[in-house]
Order: C-alpha cells, then sequence, then structure tokens
C-alpha cells in the first residue's frame, strides 16, 4: 500500500510557536505553583519543541538535491534527528526523575489552582498540536507526533492530580504523577531509539516481510532465482533493496520487461529505490532450469 504523503513544514511551523509559547507558560507555572508534575510537563513541551524543531531541520535538509559528493541526498537528516531526540529524551527523564527523588524526601506545597489552570491551557495548546501532525508517515513527525500525544494524555493527568490536590491536600500525588510522565517519555523515547538504530544499521525494516519481497520476486516469470538480497531503509519512508537476480533469459528486451515488473512489485513494500544484476553464473543447463520455470507458471 503507498501511502499519500502531506507537505507537514507549515504544521510543523505552526506547531513550533504554540509548543514553545506554551511550554515558557507551564515552566513559569510549576515554579510559582511549586508543582513538579508542572514542571516535568513542560520538560515534556520542551522535548515536544526541540522534536518539532528538529523535524522541520530534517525534513528542509531532506529536499536538498543530490550532489556528487551527497549521492543520495539528507533523507537521513530525520534519522539522526530522531536519534539525537530520543537520546536528549532520555537525558531530561532521569533528572525529572532524580527531582521527584528528592522532592518525595521533602515535599512542598502546591498551589493547585494555578496548577490546574495551566494544566488546562497546556492541554488546548497539545490538542492543537495534534490537529496539526496527525496522519504523518514521516519517522520524525510521527515521533513529534507521539510526544505531543504522551504531553496530552500528561497534561489531563496533571489536572486531575490539582483538582485531587485542592480535595484532599495529598501532594505526594504531584510526585506520583511526575514519575509516571517521565516513565510514558522513557517508553516512547526507547521506541525511537529502537527504530532509529535499526535505520543507521542498516537492518530490514520492521514493517518488510523479507520472505515476502522475495517470494513477489521469484514469482516474475523467466526469474530462476534472487541471491545477495540487501533490503534497508533510507529514512523512514523510502527502502533501498540490492539484489542479484538468476536468469536464463538472454534477450536485452525481456529482461528490462523482468526489471520493470520486479520493480513495480517492489512499490508495494515502499522500496522506492532498487539496483538489480541479472546474471546467469549459477545455472548448470539454462535449458533445464527455464523448462522447471514454465512448469511452475
Amino acid at each position: 500500500m503507498v501511502h499519500e504523503h502531506r507537505d507537514f513544514t507549515r504544521s510543523l511551523q505552526i506547531a513550533l510557536v504554540i509548543t514553545t509559547v506554551f511550554l515558557v507558560v507551564e515552566l513559569v507555572g510549576g515554579l510559582i505553583s511549586g508543582s513538579l508534575a508542572l514542571v516535568s510537563d513542560a520538560g515534556h513541551m520542551f522535548s515536544d519543541a526541540l522534536s518539532l524543531l528538529l523535524s522541520l531541520g530534517a525534513i528542509t535538509l531532506a529536499r536538498r538535491l543530490p550532489t556528487k559528493e551527497q549521492t543520495y541526498g539528507f533523507h537521513r537528516a530525520e534519522i539522526f534527528a530522531a536519534f539525537i531526540n530520543s537520546l536528549l529524551l532520555i537525558g531530561m527523564s532521569m533528572l525529572i526523575l532524580w527531582e521527584a527523588y528528592l522532592r518525595s524526601l521533602n515535599p512542598a506545597p502546591i498551589q493547585s489552582g494555578l496548577m490546574g489552570a495551566v494544566a488546562v491551557i497546556g492541554l488546548v495548546s497539545n490538542i492543537a498540536v495534534v490537529y496539526l501532525l496527525h496522519g504523518s508517515h514521516n519517522l520524525n513527525v510521527r515521533s513529534a507526533f507521539l510526544h505531543v500525544i504522551g504531553d496530552t494524555i500528561s497534561s489531563v493527568a496533571v489536572i486531575a492530580a490539582a483538582i485531587w490536590i485542592a480535595l484532599t491536600g495529598q501532594v505526594v500525588v504531584d510526585i506520583i504523577l511526575s514519575g509516571f510522565i517521565t516513565v510514558m517519555i522513557l517508553i516512547s523515547a526507547a521506541g525511537i531509539l529502537r527504530e532509529t538504530v535499526a535505520i543507521l544499521l542498516q537492518f530490514t525494516p520492521r514493517s518488510v516481510d523479507f520472505d515476502a519481497v522475495v517470494a513477489d520476486m521469484t514469482s516474475v516469470r523467466d526469474v530462476a532465482g534472487v541471491h545477495h538480497v540487501h533490503l534497508w531503509s533510507l529514512s523512514s519512508d523510502i527502502n533501498v533493496l540490492d539484489a542479484h537476480v538468476y536468469s536464463c533469459e538472454r534477450d536485452a528486451s525481456r529482461i528490462e520487461e523482468m526489471k520493470k515488473e520486479i520493480k513495480k512489485r517492489l512499490e508495494k513494500y515502499q522500496i522506492r529505490h532498487s539496483t538489480l544484476e541479472f546474471e546467469c553464473e549459477e545455472c548448470e543447463d539454462c535449458s533445464i532450469v527455464k523448462a522447471e520455470k514454465d512448469e511452475l507458471i
């Protein structure tokens, strides 16, 4: 299935402005109210803003045309951006957990009214950003989207915590909530880190069935087999394949037809770049192999 790709540049720009403004609002509100959960939520929004900025920069770089020095262009920029962002998220999470531990040793009073009001403002901004970024299949934009989803959930939790503190005076819920938000950040960051590392190490994309790709290639008429198949991702929405194709076909025009048919079948796996080398060195008796292939068809 080929996805329709929408330009998210404008959406990212608007989302970045919204997130940055309300990041400042939440940070100031958290410091004044004494809410660690609100401060951690502001930290989450900071990671969102950073992710949006990296995504925007990566998309801009990816549009630069390839050169003799950078023959693939800058498609990998989005992967490096997502990788860096995931590391920063993990580092920020460690700091929040440490602060939560220190706060548990010496709980401080919290202005629940201000805490709740600021959390409501943060929730509204998060919903706006979620609307702007939904529907992207770009890994970097998707990582930013997932961050904002997590932040939206945490904003709801902060509002609930503010109500609870106002009713009961139990400020420990603020510490517990900050820990919960941090765990959410860590889980999302670990997922992004794992996916970006897999791409950087040129692993087979998790969304692609390697055996199905080989089966599709070998089912093309006059293809006797494939070997030296290498499948990896250039970016989150561009897969690349190199392969040697066995065939006893000698006619150049027929080989070109076979190549076009294979590439057409590879499109459903988002394989947009493929290098296919046809050879017959391993065929001991081409006539026998061709006859066996015709029988299968």
